[in-house]
């Protein structure tokens, strides 16, 4: 039995409710019915201890639409929750919490006494994510919620770091990496960002041994020089083929350093002379590797310079970098100064510009991974949608260097190496081991931890049991979908592809759903600096998740940025206002026995409604599985205040009054059918709000496991669909007539129609006119005379209402010449205005623009006066 809705929708009424009854009711979780195709998602793992912002909401939300759709169309749906240790960035802010309130380091403390510290830090603050995912409305089975360094994820780590170092695809070697002197620790290529800033080339003269000659290079880093071993000339340019073999003297030091023949240098950019330095750019190092220089690192972790510069040991690099050249234009070598703007790398966490430095670092060998990886791609065994975010994905993997996964932290997995000082053996075990199999003495472990995006790219198939063979990695996985933004296909996508390969001979997923970053309503990224965040918990506070959640996927097409606006989600508040309210006053006249079935006898209007309710489930499941949800939200919104509220509950309204007949019992079960139908197709959108109003219509189980409506061949009816629009049609030109001529919708008036289109146009469909048209009545007429009235032309029909029905004539032309003399007027003085050089040239060009769309405004407004007065 119906039940009444409450007068207003109040969001905080009904959320925290309705997602209790989800979760208590295991609606989260998978079914145990074998015959269900699995439908899978992983859902991308926030911080820890981080807190929802819009990128996360958009994420949760399409992620939420997806297995919300599945579930309902049949599907063993499954969305795997879960958080990630977030190494450098969950440290950082432990480190800080102590610094700021007990003035200690992490060294004051030690690393066990420190990391009993974090997993406080992460005991505490470690559900304040999940607890706001689920005020969004994720429907995630929280039974299977899963941490990157819970025992089970652990565990999986270390099988494939041992697997991989077994196979020779983990090595340590002594390279070049990426540093941060902030967080004082290597980086992988994905962790370092490229933005472009402006600098300087100093060109210097260094002079070539036992001669009068010298080679001048040019570089944009010159406290890097100390490290200098060579300098690099091709072997083709004929102005240094004489200097191959010959050595250069370092200023400052006075050290020989070698000229070598290499195709590193190119003739054709600047002076065809390169200063080599291997411990401080990767391509000197690989340089250096060619011609067994030797490799001088000049620098300490915090990127001051170490004693090998001398008297400028101790500088900061930027406090160096003009020392150096201060000495330099005093030495007379300095040959010019030319600015430039250039890709600098800075770290993607604090933004601290990088230093390549040379260090003892762990790496995954990467050719051998990528390759395959890349053929999935290539062979459609892995989609991305949009298909042009491929590229990307392509450019980077295509392109790949050894990965450097080892950090300089304390907290995250650490590596599973142990070394032996007594005897040198080193180690890899899945075990921890305390003594040395070889000689007995004790062993200690590598002080490093991983890469944190090393967990995460095992997260598909270890958070389903992996390397256990469960009966959820069995059932689930590969996983179906993963939703992620493009700013993370080379840090996560690319290693979850070539992990999922490596380690289960299966691609981790079928489709890459790749969404663009929540931008404001300027275009602008947001962020602190700027202070134009929004807190997504608070915009669900203000107007409910379901607000947040439509404004979120309305207009959203994959791979592409949205710009959010509270205008917006006023918009979206809006409707679902309008969904209560028109579902209020369905409920209110739905009786006892009302059902969700078609009757036998439909009129008009029921095929109509029923014929566009089937177009809408086909179109909206076609763009759900081709992953639209943005074009789906645009037609479900179209068909439930368009269709729906503004005009079917409105054709109805006089059946649904005459009660104790057939007509009101069929307009009843249509309304119901169209109804639930409705509710289902915005469920996965709005699921609190249609879930509320589902329960009051009376029905056994709840909305969330409800059945997927399916388009239905027997009813199409586009002959019925087609005489409908007619009449449509025709009330909405009456109605914008009367509005141009001040009728109020009160003062009814006869109308006329002359139409050969019976199917539209009959007594049967004259109480349309009647109850949406203001016609006091309807006569149809072979022929009309219509002088004194007002004619109005629609698609089918031409229609006149007598004039003298709906104004005074004398006062409406009075009125009607005010205005035509004020339209005048107006264009009088804009055109003198527009024709006046001493404006047009001198004022503002919004100015002369703003002036120019009044002269639009008013002619258009011209128009349609002498038009009125001319039916007058």
């Amino acid at each position: 039995m119906p039940k009444e809705l409450e007068k207003s929708y109040n969001p905080k009424a009904i959320e925290d409710k309705i997602y209790k009854m989800w979760n208590d009711g295991r609606y989260f979780e998978p079914s145990s019915d074998s015959k269900k195709e699995p439908y899978t998602i992983v859902i991308p793992p926030p911080n820890v201890t981080g807190q929802l912002h819009m990128g996360h909401a958009l994420d949760e939300t399409l992620q939420d639409i997806l297995i919300r759709y599945k579930r309902m169309s049949g599907y063993d749906a499954l969305w795997v929750p879960g958080t990630d240790h977030a190494g450098i960035a969950t440290q950082i802010k432990v480190e800080e919490n102590l610094r700021v309130n007990e003035g200690l380091t992490r060294y004051d403390l030690g690393r066990d006494a420190f990391l009993e510290r974090v997993w406080d830090w992460k005991n505490r603050f470690g559900d304040r994510i999940i607890n706001q995912l689920k005020k969004l409305g994720c429907s995630c089975d929280w039974t299977r919620e899963r941490f990157t360094m819970d025992e089970g994820c652990s565990k999986a780590v270390r099988e494939v770091f041992v697997n991989l170092y077994n196979k020779g695809l983990i090595y340590r070697g002594h390279r070049i990496a990426n540093w941060c002197p902030h967080c004082k620790t290597a980086l992988s290529d994905a962790e370092v960002d490229n933005p472009e800033q402006e600098g300087f080339y100093w060109h210097i003269k260094y002079k070539i041994k036992n001669s009068g000659e010298y080679v001048i290079i040019a570089t944009t880093r010159p406290e890097t020089m100390f490290g200098d071993t060579a300098i690099a000339v091709n072997p083709n340019d004929d102005r240094y083929k004489h200097l191959i073999g010959k050595y250069a003297i370092l200023p400052f030091l006075n050290r020989e350093i070698p000229i070598v023949a290499d195709d590193y240098a190119d003739i054709e950019k600047g002076t065809g002379c390169v200063k080599i330095t291997p411990a401080h750019d990767p391509n000197d190092f690989l340089v250096g590797e060619r011609h067994n220089l030797e490799q001088i690192n000049i620098m300490n972790d915090d990127a001051t310079l170490n004693d090998v510069a001398g008297r400028f040991s101790g500088m900061d690099r930027y406090e160096a970098r003009e020392a150096v050249v201060k000495e330099l234009k005093e030495m007379g070598i300095l040959v010019k100064v030319e600015p430039t703007v250039h890709n600098v790398g800075v770290c993607y966490r604090c933004g601290t510009t990088v230093e390549p430095l040379i260090s003892d670092q762990w790496f995954v060998k990467m050719a051998p991974l990528a390759k395959p990886a890349i053929e999935a791609v290539k062979d459609g065994t892995i989609k991305f949608v949009p298909d042009n975010q491929a590229k990307k994905y392509f450019n980077w993997m295509e392109n790949i260097h050894d990965w450097c996964i080892s950090r300089q932290l304390w907290w995250g997995h650490r590596i599973p190496a142990f070394y032996c000082d007594d005897c040198g053996l080193t180690v890899v075990s899945k075990n921890d081991l305390e003594t040395c199999p070889k000689c007995g003495k004790p062993m200690r472990q590598d002080e490093d931890v991983l890469d944190t995006w090393f967990s995460s790219a095992l997260w598909p198939f270890s958070t389903l049991g992996w390397p256990e063979q469960t009966a959820d990695l069995a059932r689930f996985y590969p996983t179906s979908t993963l939703v992620t933004g493009y700013d993370i296909i080379t840090f996560w996508v690319s290693r979850m592809i070539f992990s999922g390969l490596e380690h289960t001979g299966k691609a981790p997923f079928d489709t890459v759903l790749i969404h663009g970053l929540v931008r404001d309503e300027l275009g602008r990224k947001m962020s602190k600096s700027l202070g134009n965040g929004v807190d997504p918990l608070e915009v669900i506070d203000k107007y409910g998740a379901d607000a947040l959640r439509f404004t979120l996927v309305t207009g959203n097409a994959p791979g592409n940025d949205m710009r959010y606006s509270d205008k917006k989600v006023e918009a979206s508040g809006n409707f679902a206002n309008k969904i209560w309210n028109a579902s209020r006053f369905m409920l209110m006249n739905l009786e006892d026995g009302a059902k969700p079935v078609l009757p036998e006898n439909l009129n008009l209007e029921d095929k109509w409604v029923i014929s566009k309710f089937n177009t809408a489930v086909k179109e909206i499941t076609s763009n759900l599985d081709k992953f639209e949800l943005g074009v789906a939200s645009a037609k479900i919104y179209e068909f439930v205040w368009d269709i729906l509220c503004d005009w079917y509950i409105e054709l109805i309204k006089p059946r649904l009054f005459e009660k104790n007949t057939q007509s009101n019992k069929d307009a009843q079960n249509v309304l119901l059918y169209i109804l639930s139908g409705s509710l289902k197709l915005l469920h996965p959108f709005m699921p609190f709000i249609t879930e509320e109003i589902w329960s009051h219509v009376g029905f056994e189980k709840p909305l969330i496991v409800s059945e997927w409506p399916e388009y239905d061949e027997k009813l199409a009816f586009p002959a019925e669909e087609k005489a409908m629009e007619k009449i449509i049609d025709a009330i909405r030109s009456i109605r914008n007539v009367r509005a141009q001529m001040n009728v109020p919708p009160s003062r009814k008036a006869k109308l006329f129609i002359i139409s050969d289109e019976k199917d539209s146009f009959n007594e049967k469909t004259s109480v349309f006119f009647t109850k949406l048209a203001s016609a006091s009545e309807v006569e149809y007429v072979d022929v009309y005379s219509d002088a004194g009235s007002v004619s109005v032309v629609s698609q089918g029909a031409k229609m006149f209402i007598p004039m003298s029905e709906i104004v005074d004539v004398e006062k409406e032309r009075a009125r009607l010449e005010k205005e035509k003399e004020n339209a005048l007027s107006e264009i009088d003085r804009v055109n003198k205005k527009l024709g006046n050089p001493s404006f047009t040239e001198k004022a503002p060009k919004n100015v002369v623009e703003e002036e120019r769309a009044k002269l639009e405004k008013y002619t258009a407004m011209l128009k349609n006066v002498e038009d009125m007065l001319a039916n007058l």
